[in-house]
């Protein structure tokens, strides 16, 4: 860890998050080797990085061992829209637990530092508010979010039991929801649904009666704030990473709605079996112990984020 630049692996580095965390990484003149077996990632993302000497992409999937020499690991790899973790249950959960395994395995072999992106999805439907990391989470085991609610926890417990039973160099940071340019179309996200059927002007589908709440991250800042967890030597987490600025899913549809000068109306639909009601970091450890809160605003974040989907649609035409 004494080397100014490193070699590290990117797990789901062709994902959302994972894409930018590796251009991030890239900029600062690190070596990077991303991983991803595309099942959400996607080639695009990383195409401006083909070209980079210092890139390297490997088609793998993660619930089966890799072998590489390196540095540092961000373990990124899992489905992390409901659409998708749900549509192979039994795979989300493999990739959360035989993933970290792996991952943990390599680190161990090699010394590497590791990181795990693990999930608010940990709280389950909180009954604590807002959510500091103290908080153990309410969480149904046999629910149709538990193959990724309760595999990220079993990611989690094993991350801290190689860290004490193996002395694994670990880190954990607990992401909250995170948006911005390179999302999916396809997802199933609400910022990215409602921007998709403003800019279309269809109905805004909303689930429950809109009082509901999230906190809302932009891409950049969460990037910046895994890379600070990354960097620094005395806190293993977990972590709380997210934006507090706390918003009813109501007020977000009518936000995008007038950003994007819609004629869209809103309609509301049943809410899905354990979808959590309100979801807030306490980020008081990430300031405190890492130097880390966001800094981009909603608007702007947001703004960017229909420019982007704006450019997809008039390419799709």
């Amino acid at each position: 860890m004494t080397n100014k630049y490193n070699r590290i692996l990117v797990t789901g580095g062709a994902g959302f998050i994972g894409s930018y965390l590796c251009e991030k990484l890239l900029d600062q003149g690190h070596e990077i080797i991303c991983v991803d077996n595309l099942y959400t990632g996607s080639k695009l993302n990383i195409e401006p990085l083909l070209n980079n000497n210092r890139f390297e992409f490997i088609r793998h999937d993660v619930t089966f061992p890799l072998y590489l020499e390196i540095d540092q690991i961000y373990n990124l790899a899992c489905p992390a829209s409901p659409v998708h973790y749900q549509y192979d249950p039994v795979q989300t959960i493999k990739t959360s637990v035989h993933g970290a395994i792996n991952m943990l395995g390599l680190a161990k072999r090699t010394g590497a530092r590791i990181l795990q992106a693990s999930t608010s999805e940990v709280y389950g439907d909180p009954t604590v508010h807002p959510q500091p990391e103290s908080y153990v989470g309410s969480v149904n085991p046999i629910g149709p979010r538990a193959c990724y609610d309760e595999g990220k926890r079993a990611a989690e417990t094993l991350f801290f039991d190689y860290n004490r039973q193996h002395e694994i160099d670990i880190r954990v940071v607990r992401i909250f929801n995170t948006y911005g340019p390179k999302m999916a179309m396809n997802d199933g996200r609400v910022v990215s649904n409602f921007i998709i059927q403003a800019l279309k002007n269809e109905s805004i589908t909303l689930f429950g009666d809109g009082t509901q709440t999230r906190s809302f991250c932009y891409v950049d800042d969460l990037v910046d704030g895994l890379i600070k967890m990354m960097k620094q030597n005395e806190f293993i987490g977990p972590v709380n990473m997210g934006n507090p600025e706390e918003i009813t899913i109501l007020a977000l549809a009518k936000e995008i709605i007038r950003l994007t000068n819609s004629n869209s109306e809103i309609s509301f639909n049943p809410l899905p079996k354990d979808d959590p009601i309100q979801r807030q970091p306490d980020i008081t450890y990430a300031k405190t112990k890492i130097g880390w809160e966001p800094h981009i605003d909603r608007e702007k974040g947001l703004n960017n984020t229909i420019n982007y989907f704006q450019q997809l649609l008039r390419e799709s035409q």
